[in-house]
């Protein structure tokens, strides 16, 4: 559990500061293709992260650094997305 906690702090605490202006694009990039593998729920997001960040993008920056964030965050929030479907489900039986 600790290694997901990990995960889920250090996306988090990327996200922000890249939104802020506080980390550059390269660096994030750096660490997301640097991730090891994960178990689901975090695999999907982390996979899509990776996949977008691989290849150099050729796009005007506001507009990159508003899909860098979205995976950033989809990473971040993968865990609390299962819990409420696990909520759900379990309110449905």
């Amino acid at each position: 559990m600790k290694k997901i906690d990990d995960l889920i702090a250090s996306a988090t605490s990327i996200h922000d500061r890249y939104k802020a202006g506080r980390m550059e694009r390269e660096t994030v990039r750096e660490w997301v293709l640097g991730l090891g593998g994960y178990p689901a729920p975090y695999a999907e997001p982390l996979s899509e992260a990776a996949a977008w960040f691989r290849p150099l993008r050729d796009l005007e920056p506001d507009a990159l650094k508003v899909v860098d964030l979205e995976k950033l965050k989809a990473v971040a929030d993968a865990g609390a997305v299962d819990q409420r479907i696990d909520l759900s489900l379990g309110r449905s039986r």
